[in-house]
């Protein structure tokens, strides 16, 4: 090992070495190499410039500062509190109370918070969801998380000058995670929802009242698409590596044009905290049920009260299949449609209306989108031998075991 002077000069003298025999080389090199015409001369100083141009180019469109695109969003975007009260017996699961950054007790200028439930009937609790939503019309229709209005008895909203209203829910979606809500009022700065999806790569912006502290931005880029992340689920999600927190759910992400390309969902973390694995739920899925939550309140969807699976190589090797495509049925609800129709534990639909089905969540899909009372024909393999029969397609229950034909 080298140490203090010694190891300057031996650096030095590898640098003056190097560069001795770079010298001999150019040398050599400039003794093999032809005479530059004018025309050569006019070529090379026009490739520099262009190139010149573009990297200039290139450093204009990067993300120099988001400050002018956040100030632009930052109205649109509001913190969200619902709160249920409950009976102590109709509590279920670990509760989990939304926490402030913590302040020392002894600190005699710290007032005792009022205890929420104090005052209330003997075994009732108040419960407190926060997370985050926004604007999507002047006139105070907004878009949050269905989980966070979901059985509340009311729903309050601070916008971003700081005054509080009290919101209305519309309609929620369980499905698709969205919940449409409306606040009073006919001049509220607004959102637009994106008309084309983002790419992978693509720069976007989160905002939401994250960990409770107020409004906040976040950046980062798209890094996924399509996320498909439970088996029997038609849901797929644009994933983003902004920080996402607690707090941040039902809030908007946008693009660098001021657009929601989704809304903030969940994410992967192992610890609870932001790992940079966040998941959104994209523009089209939110403007394809926003029309009927604010009609009717709800989403309808077909349903036929059957569980299914993927086929996957070894279930195929085990039934013998020569192909790996289709859905294998994992269950059957009892006086559903699929049930009505014959369909059994084991059967594999192989197409549904004479269109092949890939797999559990493009099926499903297929028969979300079929009105309920239609009629379909699925192709099915029992036994190792083809088959077909009749559903009548329900309506999806807005709470029952099955979602679609999976759970």
């Amino acid at each position: 090992m080298l140490h203090g002077h010694a190891a300057f000069r031996c650096v030095r003298r590898a640098i003056k070495g190097g560069a001795i025999a770079s010298m001999l080389l150019a040398i050599e090199a400039i003794a093999r190499a032809q005479p530059l015409t004018a025309q050569d001369h006019a070529f090379s100083t026009t490739a520099s410039a262009t190139l010149l141009h573009h990297i200039a180019e290139t450093r204009d469109t990067g993300p120099a500062s988001f400050a002018d695109l956040a100030e632009k969003i930052a109205p649109a975007v509001f913190a969200v509190t619902s709160k249920h009260t409950a009976t102590h017996d109709r509590l279920r699961g670990q509760q989990f109370e939304f926490g402030r950054p913590k302040r020392d007790r002894d600190d005699e200028d710290t007032p005792t918070p009022r205890d929420p439930n104090q005052g209330k009937p003997p075994g009732a609790a108040e419960t407190f969801s926060m997370g985050s939503g926004f604007f999507i019309s002047p006139d105070g229709y907004a878009v949050t998380d269905s989980h966070l209005v979901d059985n509340m008895d009311s729903v309050e909203v601070r916008t971003s000058d700081g005054k509080t209203h009290p919101a209305k829910v519309v309609g929620q979606d369980s499905v698709s995670g969205i919940a449409l809500i409306k606040i009073d009022g006919n001049d509220f700065q607004y959102a637009k929802l994106a008309d084309q999806p983002p790419r992978v790569g693509d720069w976007v912006l989160s905002a939401g009242n994250a960990l409770g502290l107020g409004s906040a931005i976040t950046a980062g880029i798209v890094s996924g698409r399509e996320r498909e992340i439970e088996e029997g689920s038609t849901q797929t999600f644009v994933q983003i590596d902004a920080p996402i927190n607690q707090g941040d759910s039902g809030g908007p992400t946008f693009n660098t044009s001021g657009e929601v390309i989704g809304v903030n969902s969940f994410i992967f973390s192992p610890s609870g905290g932001s790992t940079g694995v966040a998941f959104a739920i994209p523009a089209e899925t939110v403007k394809a049920v926003i029309p009927e939550l604010k009609d009717k309140g709800t989403v309808t969807r077909g349903w036929m009260g059957a569980e299914v699976q993927s086929v996957t190589p070894d279930i195929a090797e085990g039934l013998g299949m020569k192909n790996t495509g289709g859905a294998i049925v994992a269950g059957v609800q009892n006086n559903g449609p699929a049930a009505r129709a014959g369909l059994k534990t084991a059967d594999v639909i192989t197409a549904l209306g004479g269109a092949p089905v890939g797999n559990a969540n493009e099926l499903i899909k297929k028969v979300q989108a079929t009105a309920p009372g239609s009629s379909v024909k699925l192709s099915i393999l029992r036994h190792g031998k083809e088959d077909s029969l009749s559903v009548s397609v329900g309506p999806m229950p807005e709470r029952g075991a099955t979602v679609g034909v999976a759970k």
